[in-house]
């Protein structure tokens, strides 16, 4: 029987999904939904994870569900092909971090390049002295591991992620490698599936920082009406040597146009051309490579391409927008999905967690177990 093809993905959440998370995974899981070529899509709403670093502020959490849900189904996440599910209502997760926490050393964390990076986001100090407060709580230090759990209980072979997530499934591997040399080989070892376009890897903020973040307020959030999305458009980063618009540009590094590699499409030049059309200059591009041609010979200016860009987010944007609408009015639907798609998920867990027990010889009260280990330890007295 062939090995059946599953995906596990997710979002934690701390507030509404951005373009970020759009081009990075969104839009990838929607087209692997609908490849028909999975057997189980699993897609988890990470409120646990997401309280590993807001433990002191849960309603934040909770009030973020429903957001999250809300873009999920907006992008074009269909409940009849994907499971909807929330983490901290599949307590079989949390069972399973307990017994991974054993393979995996305090020093592997500390080399993860993923947690490094997150730590220092965030401010926490790794200092030994550091108190509780300003510590980094045990939680999040260890959440690779409650990753690894989430992934490998569903048994998933396929996680698609961003390129940031690397690092994370990897020490997912090494632990399904470790608990199947031990024990026995009832774990999947999943394989990252990253965005084909290099530019949808990880996508800048709109201030030109390396990553778009809800905390440096330099995200475009796919739930922003068209006002919103202009006004942020209008004051994205682009290249601060081109001061004038017969200035020769640089592409390379420039938000605006990482932003139209990820976005654009041929038919966009042609449905947009009237953004191209100036008092003084005007121009006629088939293909993005045109326009980026004359962007760095110097003549189109940054106003021309930011209006060209808006036009093309919206073209995105727009439909969305429209279905989030009609999820709003009906909030009643979006939780029962969520319950639906979470007891789903517990059935699949169950199985799992009792694979792994199994494959511990920790299930003694299971039916011919226990008759077999008491023989086994009354054998020993007498």
């Amino acid at each position: 029987m062939a090995e059946e093809k599953i995906i596990l993905t997710g979002d934690r959440p701390t507030g509404r999904l951005h373009i970020g998370h759009y081009v990075g995974s969104l839009r990838r899981r929607v087209e692997l939904q609908d490849s028909g070529q999975f057997d189980r899509i699993f897609i988890m709403i990470a409120d646990a994870q997401a309280l590993t670093d807001n433990a002191d502020n849960p309603e934040k959490v909770r009030q973020n569900i429903i957001e999250v849900a809300l873009d999920y189904l907006s992008v074009g996440l269909d409940p009849e092909k994907s499971n909807l599910f929330i983490q901290s209502q599949v307590s079989e997760l949390t069972e399973l971090t307990f017994f991974y926490n054993n393979l995996v050393t305090v020093q592997r964390l500390q080399r993860n390049p993923t947690v490094k990076a997150e730590i220092a986001l965030r401010g926490f100090n790794d200092d030994a002295a550091a108190d509780n407060k300003a510590g980094i709580p045990v939680g999040f230090f260890c959440y690779p591991i409650s990753q690894a759990a989430d992934i490998t209980a569903f048994k998933a072979t396929v996680v698609p992620v961003g390129e940031d997530q690397e690092p994370m499934i990897e020490q997912t591997r090494e632990i399904v490698r470790k608990f199947n040399s031990t024990y026995a080989p009832v774990l999947v070892e999943p394989e990252i599936l990253l965005p084909d376009n290099a530019s949808c890897l990880r996508l800048p903020g709109t201030d030109g920082k390396a990553k778009m973040s809800k905390s440096l307020g330099n995200c475009i959030y796919l739930s922003d009406d068209p006002q919103t999305v202009r006004e942020k458009v209008r004051g994205m980063y682009t290249d601060p040597g081109h001061l004038q618009v017969s200035d020769p540009g640089k592409v390379e590094g420039n938000p605006v146009f990482i932003y139209l590699d990820a976005f654009c499409k041929p038919e966009h030049f042609e449905k947009f051309a009237s953004c191209f059309i100036g008092k003084k200059l005007s121009f006629s591009f088939a293909s993005l490579e045109q326009m980026k041609a004359q962007y760095r010979a110097g003549g189109l200016g940054d106003v021309m391409c930011k209006n060209f860009l808006y036009e093309v987010l919206e073209d995105t944007l727009a439909p969305i927008r429209e279905r989030r609408a009609k999820y709003e009015k009906d909030i009643p639907y979006v939780y029962e999905v969520l319950r639906k798609g979470t007891e789903a998920a517990r059935e699949v867990a169950e199985r799992t967690l009792a694979d792994v027990k199994r494959a511990m010889k920790i299930n003694y009260f299971d039916p011919g177990v226990l008759d077999a280990l008491i023989a086994e330890q009354s054998g020993k007295y007498r």
